[in-house]
């Protein structure tokens, strides 16, 4: 998984932000960088640890999209599709934010409206 992410982006990789079940195993000796492992105390800086939080904040959302967006079985035939899928699915959870948002902000007009009338009534 290493090389493709190398390949992929195009640079090296000098740091990683892992869960605990990661300890960089069968990692060829060309790849030298460090592995950061949530939870575990020690003097880190702030830079990993927003990386870590981050990470932790990502894992969240990739459980959700797997169980309210259909992402855990992919139901497109190719390999164009995965990133389809995968895009349709975070186009669905980008929508239920702004439905969200949307209901937040109606919700508190309303309650603005009710109490400016029964202020004026009074």
């Amino acid at each position: 998984m290493i090389p493709g992410i190398v390949r992929l982006v195009g640079a090296t990789i000098q740091r990683i932000a892992a869960d605990k079940g990661y300890r960089g195993h069968n990692v060829r000796p060309e790849y030298k960088f460090r592995i950061y492992i949530s939870g575990r105390k020690r003097d880190d800086t702030l830079r990993i640890k927003r990386d870590l939080r981050r990470r932790a904040a990502v894992e969240a959302v990739i459980g959700h999209l797997n169980a309210e967006h259909r992402m855990v079985r992919n139901y497109l035939a190719h390999h164009n599709d995965d990133a389809a899928n995968a895009s349709l699915a975070a186009i669905g959870y980008n929508f239920s934010l702004i439905i969200t948002w949307l209901g937040l902000l109606l919700s508190l007009w309303l309650h603005e409206a009710i109490t400016s009338l029964i202020i004026q009534s009074a």
